[in-house]
């Protein structure tokens, strides 16, 4: 079992054993309880009443946060031709084809968050997917990047802005940043509704029984505080 410094153990403290939180305490309560020197990230943990050994279960989506995670997003764009240039235009850090490929499988180059294709360069991508995947960075139609050349600046733009994929891990369980502590409430608050509504629409039909069965709101390094699921499910992006 690890074991927690002081300033973790303060902070865990000032929350209450067996209460569950209001969306509105929990936030509060994590800005009070915070102890570190840099800006937190606001992560939501969501176990889901889904079994993740059937795939028809599992939830791979995407969410445009409104206010964004707060975290700079690195674009990389797997693409040729006239699309580079646009997709470099439009915010992407890094662009190209055979090049790019090459020094993604030769030289382990990962400085970047997200990766987008083409349809037309799948079939190169997929050479070093053994390497993009386990990183979760393969281009996957599910979750938005795989895209016609066209699409690639508004692409660009959305994930550069607040659009973020999540997925249950092999337990059921969803966890996603859905901001940073120096956020206003307001900003996290909208940030949940908007993650909320896409989860539930998420749902798989074979899902069965209560769906989101617990929900802990957390910050970085920090204590986790149960939010009562009916009130979580009950914000809604205005």
């Amino acid at each position: 079992m690890a074991k927690h410094g002081k300033k973790y153990l303060a902070a865990a403290a000032k929350v209450e054993k067996d209460r569950l939180y209001t969306p509105e305490e929990a936030i509060a309560l994590l800005k009070e309880a915070n102890f570190v020197k840099f800006d937190a990230t606001v992560e939501l943990h969501l176990r889901l009443g889904i079994d993740p050994r059937h795939a028809d279960q599992n939830i791979r989506t995407t969410v445009a946060l409104p206010h964004g995670t707060g975290k700079m997003v690195r674009v990389l764009v797997f693409c040729q031709n006239d699309a580079v240039q646009a997709a470099l235009d439009a915010g992407a850090s890094f662009a190209g084809n055979d090049e790019l490929i090459a020094r993604v499988d030769k030289e382990n180059f990962f400085d970047f968050d997200v990766a987008i294709a083409t349809p037309d360069m799948m079939g190169k991508v997929g050479r070093i997917g053994r390497k993009l995947g386990p990183r979760g960075l393969m281009p996957n139609p599910k979750s938005g990047t795989i895209v016609p050349a066209d699409d690639l600046p508004r692409t660009i733009r959305e994930v550069k802005g607040g659009r973020v994929e999540f997925r249950n891990d092999r337990t059921g369980i969803l966890h996603v940043a859905i901001g940073k502590l120096s956020f206003t409430p307001e900003q996290i608050m909208e940030n949940l509704a908007a993650l909320m509504d896409a989860v539930k629409s998420a749902k798989p039909s074979g899902a069965k029984g209560t769906y989101v069965r617990s929900v802990t709101m957390a910050s970085t390094m920090g204590p986790g505080v149960p939010v009562n699921t009916s009130l979580a499910q009950a914000v809604t992006a205005g």
